[in-house]
């Protein structure tokens, strides 16, 4: 897909469903219209300057080479800035209200997908799994996969946003029986699995979630590799990220953050964002099959979430890692 059909595509979808009420918001047409113009050229031109970059890395990933890569999926100023952060995980109101709200989406996402036994555990739809929730923050999703019935890990490299966690699970002593909590990079976890025998099933994970997680990350070659090594033949892969468009530049940057100022100006970096047709190329070259790609987008006005047809600002994805076959290691080069 070209640059044009991109514009081509966002610009039909904002004359059908018009940027104020997506936006959830009454705005000045001209004003809109000037911001839009304005976004619509610097990305444009970002996005034509780097597609065939893009092309190029992954036609060698599928070729099965392997190109260089971080050592780590963490990126120091993100780091820094959740960490800031990390005590107002659990106010509902505050600057991760979204996160919260977007719950009510992602959790049945999540639990549809994966309530597959056979065996029936009324109210615990997830029991018996385990699930590997990645970037868990102060735990908004881990508890909730938790008390369907799920043995959840959280991991997260900011320790301050884990001692919220912590903190928040030790007043449900129930809950702490299925969910626990680790300070650690997603590779870090994958070695020590490594050191454990990757074959053997007890520290293997049925499922893995990482929710508005890699549109923060260094390096996502290495983290579809990572994945893959902790994920059992057969296991799910959730992910929710934001599209690499124009669309999602104006409402997830200038709109959430500019001027309505859902979330704190710097939360997200339009660079880092990808697009699901990229984030495919990028599982399947890491032993994934995308079984699902859903849009979804975030009212302000009505604080709620909600699926659409156009993935074009938000989305879903679902993916099932294959049989196992020999990976190259991103790091070293060598097969694991």
């Amino acid at each position: 897909m070209n640059a044009n059909t991109i514009n081509g595509t966002e610009n039909g979808w904002m004359q059908q469903n018009g940027a104020e009420s997506v936006c959830g918001v009454q705005s000045n047409v001209g004003r809109n219209r000037f911001i839009w113009t304005v976004a619509c050229k610097r990305r444009t031109l970002s996005v034509r300057m780097n597609s065939e970059e893009r092309t190029q890395q992954h036609a060698s990933l599928r070729q099965g080479s392997t190109r260089a890569v971080h050592q780590t999926t963490v990126d120091p100023d993100e780091l820094k800035y959740f960490r800031s952060l990390a005590i107002k995980w659990w106010d509902e109101n505050g600057v991760f209200r979204a996160l919260h709200a977007m719950n009510d989406l992602r959790v049945p996402f999540i639990r549809d997908n994966l309530n597959v036994h056979k065996a029936h555990h009324p109210g615990k739809p997830l029991a018996g799994l385990r699930v590997l929730d990645v970037g868990c923050g102060g735990g908004l999703l881990t508890e909730p996969l938790g008390r369907l019935g799920a043995n959840v890990l959280g991991i997260d490299p900011v320790e301050e946003s884990i001692g919220t966690a912590q903190l928040h699970l030790s007043y449900d002593p129930d809950l702490s029986e299925r969910v626990s909590y680790r300070a650690c990079t997603l590779e870090e976890l994958s070695a020590n699995v490594a050191e454990r025998e990757v074959g053997r099933g007890d520290v293997l994970f049925d499922a893995i979630v990482a929710s508005e997680v890699v549109e923060h990350l260094a390096e996502l070659e290495t983290f579809a590799f990572c994945c893959g090594r902790v994920l059992k033949p057969g296991g799910s892969l959730f992910i929710t990220t934001i599209n690499k468009t124009n669309l999602s530049y104006v409402l997830a940057i200038v709109v959430a953050e500019q001027l309505l100022r859902i979330v704190p100006r710097g939360t997200h970096d339009w660079e880092k964002f990808i697009s699901p047709i990229e984030l495919e190329r990028l599982l399947e070259s890491n032993g994934f099959s995308v079984k699902s790609v859903q849009g979804l987008m975030y009212n302000p006005a009505s604080g709620a979430w909600s699926w659409i047809n156009s993935n074009a600002i938000n989305y879903a994805l679902h993916a099932v890692k294959l049989a196992e076959e020999p990976q190259s290691d991103p790091q070293t080069g060598s097969l694991t």
